[in-house]
């Protein structure tokens, strides 16, 4: 499970990642949403449970969000340029051929890991410098 300020940034940022809504649930008492978001695949069954708590005011802080998520992805090198391309900040790039780190709109850290082998090091990414933290 994973708190969320901005519901509708979540479901974006993760939409880019593959992942869509699932299913919803609203609690008027107790002033929450939950989306379950998954890839949708036949005979993927996980999940990610985001909450959205009607009330919060402010950024959640320490551990109160969560510590990261890590996908496997078919190839890194097109999924970060995707991302890129859409406004996402690749704080730790590929420079190995295999992890990346990415945050999502509510500073989630998420690995990001080449299925399989590493790919052939390939520019930009092999000189491209780490941004903040992950």
């Amino acid at each position: 499970m994973n708190r969320v300020l901005d519901l509708d940034a979540a479901l974006k940022f993760f939409a880019l990642l593959g992942l869509r809504e699932t299913r919803r649930h609203d609690s008027e008492g107790g002033r929450y949403t939950n989306v379950f978001i998954s890839t949708g695949d036949p005979g993927d069954p996980v999940e990610i449970e985001l909450t959205y708590n009607w009330d919060q005011d402010g950024a959640y802080t320490g551990g109160r969000n969560f510590g990261h998520l890590a996908f496997a992805v078919d190839d890194i090198y097109a999924l970060c340029a995707h991302l890129q391309e859409n406004g996402v900040t690749i704080l730790r790039p590929p420079r190995d051929g295999r992890m990346a780190f990415i945050r999502s709109p509510d500073q989630i850290s998420v690995e990001l890991l080449q299925k399989g082998g590493a790919l052939p090091l390939e520019e930009p990414w092999k000189s491209m410098p780490s941004t903040g933290s992950w």
